[in-house]
C-alpha cells in the first residue's frame, strides 16, 4: 500500500494521540458551559441543544452563529481554552510520519491555534506540510461531501494517490467514495467499520512503519 500513496491525510484528535488524554472530553465540556452561558439554560438542556444542532448544523458552533449570533473566533477561543498537558512526544510516531514518502496533511474539524498547539505538543509540526482545519473548510465539517471536496480541490489531491487517516468510521465514508484509501485507527475500541474501511489498526506506528 505505501508505494502508491503520494499524500498521507490524517485527523488530528484521537487521531495522532489516544483518547485516553482526555482533550476531546475537555473541550466538549467547555462547549457545554459555553451553551449553558450564552443561552442561559441548563447543563441537561445544553447537552440536548447541541446534540440536536450537532445532527441538523454539523456543528454546535454552526447552529451558535446562525441561530444566537455569536462570534465563532470567541467561541473557538473558548472552548479550545484546555490544558494540553496529558500529550508528549511520541519519537516514534515523528519517525513513522517523517519516513513517509509524499505529503502529509492533518484535516481536522478542530480550530488552527488547536491543531498548531497539538502538534507542537506532539513536536510534529516540522512534519507536517500542512494542517486544515475548520476555519481554512469555512466551518463545513466532516463527514459532509462538500468538506471533503472542498479539501481535495484546495490541495489538488489524487484521491487514488490518497490515504485518509481516521478515527471515525463515519468520516471515512465521503472519502473512500471519492476513491481514497481509508484506513480506520481503533485505539483497542470495537469498531463497526463498514465496508468503506480499507484497513484498520489499533496501532498507527505500526500501520505507518513499512513491513
Amino acid at each position: 500500500m505505501h508505494s502508491a500513496i503520494e499524500t498521507w491525510i490524517f485527523d488530528l484528535d484521537n487521531t495522532l494521540y489516544s483518547p485516553a488524554t482526555g482533550l476531546l472530553d475537555q473541550i466538549n465540556r467547555r462547549m457545554t458551559d459555553f451553551v449553558m452561558r450564552e443561552l442561559n439554560i441548563d447543563e441537561a438542556a445544553a447537552n440536548a441543544y447541541r446534540h440536536t444542532r450537532w445532527q441538523s448544523h454539523g456543528l454546535t458552533m454552526n447552529a451558535l452563529i446562525s441561530e444566537h449570533g455569536v462570534d465563532a473566533e470567541q467561541f473557538l477561543a473558548e472552548t479550545h481554552d484546555i490544558d494540553y498537558g496529558p500529550l508528549a512526544p511520541s519519537p516514534a510516531l515523528r519517525a513513522a510520519i517523517t519516513a513517509l514518502a509524499g505529503r502529509k496533511i492533518v484535516h481536522t474539524n478542530g480550530a488552527r491555534d488547536h491543531a498548531a498547539r497539538v502538534l507542537a505538543r506532539l513536536d510534529l509540526s516540522d512534519v507536517i506540510d500542512a494542517v486544515w482545519a475548520i476555519e481554512e473548510a469555512g466551518f463545513t465539517p466532516k463527514p459532509r461531501p462538500d468538506a471533503t471536496d472542498l479539501f481535495i480541490a484546495a490541495h489538488a489531491i489524487a484521491p487514488g494517490t490518497a490515504a485518509m487517516i481516521e478515527d471515525s468510521s463515519a468520516n471515512l465514508a465521503v472519502p473512500k467514495a471519492r476513491g481514497m484509501t481509508t484506513v480506520l485507527v481503533t485505539h483497542d475500541l470495537d469498531p463497526t467499520p463498514g465496508d468503506h474501511i480499507d484497513h484498520l489498526t489499533s496501532d498507527l506506528i505500526g500501520f505507518l512503519t513499512p513491513r
